[in-house]
């Protein structure tokens, strides 16, 4: 990947569970390649820490699978987010782009993402979020639907993870998607302001 002459760009794909952020932001990649003449480096927090957290569960809990329980946002949540922004700081110190995807509920709800000194980030990092809303009854449908094992834990405690779902603050570096029904225009407006 080529160094880059401007500032590096950190734009995060974030939401709740089952909203379809992953889906979202693999299929904005190349069009924010075509649209800023730039790469990025591609991190998604299950494909980095999935198999790792997976094998740290079962050795604690005896539950692979185990992603929302008390025990998990403990002792495993934040330090898979620390690992995640190390290796996106490490792209970025390099003036590498770097798209990351994950729920970030708790640092977009404090303002850390919004802030490159917070997330000892390269100051002049520019940093855009894109917030994919769902109502919680379809995205229950769609995990269920998915039958990912990562699930178990929510469908099963589906009242106590709810109350987790937050509403992210208004800030200007954070635009919201709805993906109920997935709307093309609307799709390449969001592209286009996280282009910018």
């Amino acid at each position: 990947m080529p160094i880059l002459s401007n500032p590096p760009r950190l734009i995060v794909f974030a939401g709740h569970a089952g909203t379809g952020k992953s889906t979202l932001a693999k299929k904005a990649l190349p069009l924010l390649i075509e649209k800023t003449g730039q790469d990025f480096c591609f991190l998604d927090k299950d494909t980095v820490y999935g198999a790792f957290s997976s094998h740290v569960m079962q050795l604690c809990t005896n539950n692979p699978n185990d992603r929302d329980s008390p025990f998990y946002l403990e002792n495993l949540r934040d330090w898979e987010y620390s690992g995640l922004l190390d290796l996106a700081r490490e792209n970025l110190s390099l003036g590498i782009n770097v798209l990351l995807v994950g729920p970030f509920s708790r640092e977009i709800q404090a303002g850390k993402v919004f802030s490159a000194e917070q997330l000892g980030i390269p100051r002049e990092t520019h940093i855009q979020i894109a917030w994919i809303d769902l109502i919680e009854e379809e995205a229950k449908r769609r995990m269920q639907r998915r039958g990912d094992p990562r699930d178990q834990w929510k469908l099963e405690h589906w009242d106590q993870y709810a109350t987790r779902r937050i509403d992210p603050p208004n800030h200007p570096a954070l635009y919201r998607f709805d993906n109920l029904h997935f709307d093309p225009a609307q799709f390449e407006a969001l592209v286009q302001e996280l282009a910018n």
